[in-house]
Parts: C-alpha cells; structure tokens; sequence
C-alpha cells in the first residue's frame, strides 16, 4: 500500500508540473515578455523604435510641407497688414511678440495636435494685442511707462555714470565695446552712450552744442 501510495504520488509531480506549466503558458499567451517577466524583451511584430527618430510616415511628411506652405503665407500676410511695427522691438511686449510669433510657426508646423486654423488664430491675436498696446502707449503716457522702459545714459561728456550703470547691470568693457563698434577710439570723443529701450546702446559723438535728443533718456 506505502509502494502504490509512493509510486502514485511518483508519477503525480510530473503530471502536476505539465499542468502548471500549461497553465501559465495560456495566461502569458499574447502578452508581451517584457510583461511576462522577460527583462529587455521586445514582443514580436513590435516596430524598430530605433527608426522612428529618422523616419515615421510619409504622412508626417507630407503635413509639415503643406502646412509650411500655408502658415509661412499666412504671417507674412498678417505682418504685412500689422505694418513694421509688429516686428519693431521699442519695448517689452514687442519683443515678446516678435519672440511668440517665431514659437508658434514652429508649434504649428511640428505639433501634429495643433491645426492650421488654430495657428492661423494665434497670429492674428499676437498681432492684433500688438497693435492695441502699441495704441495705448500713444494715448497714454502712463501705459507707455509700464510697457516701456525709458532709456537711460551712461556716458556724458567722457565720464562714466557709475551708478546708472549698476542699477542697469552693464559694466565698463561692455560699455566701451559699444564705443568701439561705432569708430570712436577716444572715451574723451563721446559725448554721451545711452542704454536704449531694447537692450542696444547708443552712441553719440562729443558736440559743442546741446545733446535735444537725450530729452527722454533718464539720468
């Protein structure tokens, strides 16, 4: 009887093994081996990952060419009718329009989420923002004053104006770079440098007669 008992218990362990096994062969049939424990694993079928970095579909393709094509026409046509100044940079906003008009181009011409009708939108609604504070700085000096910095002098007669230049975080070598550029050898030939509105400097040559065009620029 302890024989029988061992050798069916003998003969039941492979049986039992076959059967687990099947039984996890069928949960792990179509799951990928990376999911079934397989690390590293790629499932069958799966596409070369390595590829699409190069290459996705000629639809993809073929999108960015049309919509080149017709967002490129679209802002030149919208920038021709804003006029120069959509491009200007006089003060802060402009500037980031000028900056947001280049990002959405690129947004719409790349995003196959976005559609050209939105991008189409967006440039109009930059310019037009663009075209109303441009309105109201004309109108209102207190509203050119919050989007516009005023410029500011750092050079009269020779002389350096150290404390406008630290409040404006521009050191000497920049400030005689700017002297530089212009043909200017002498610090003792300026007649004044001023840090305009956009970033850049102007210089001017030293004169005998009064400087009417530093009215604006803060001292």
């Amino acid at each position: 009887m302890d024989a029988r008992g061992r050798g069916t218990g003998a003969t039941a362990l492979p049986v039992s093994a076959d059967a687990d096994k099947r039984e996890a062969g069928e949960k792990q049939q179509g799951v990928p081996l990376a999911d079934a424990g397989w690390a590293g694993a790629e499932p069958r079928g799966a596409p070369d990952t390595s590829m699409l970095m190069f290459f996705d579909s000629l639809h993809g393709l073929l999108r960015v060419l049309i919509i080149s094509l017709l967002a490129y026409a679209w802002l030149v046509f919208v920038l021709r009718l804003s006029g120069k100044r959509s491009l200007a940079k006089l003060n802060a906003f402009d500037l980031v329009v000028t900056v947001a008009l280049g990002s959405t181009l690129a947004t719409v011409l790349l995003t196959k989420d976005v559609a050209f009708a939105e991008g189409a939108l967006a440039f109009c609604m930059l310019a037009l923002l663009q075209w109303i504070v441009a309105q109201a700085s004309i109108r209102s000096s207190w509203f050119s004053d919050l989007v516009r910095s005023r410029p500011r002098l750092l050079v009269e007669d020779g002389d350096f104006r150290d404390s406008a230049m630290r409040d404006e975080r521009v050191t000497r070598a920049e400030v005689e770079a700017s002297i530089r550029k212009s043909g200017i050898g002498r610090i003792e030939d300026v007649g004044a440098v001023v840090l305009e509105s956009d970033g850049s400097m102007s210089v001017l040559e030293r004169s005998d007669g009064a400087y009417t065009v530093l009215r604006s620029v803060a001292r």
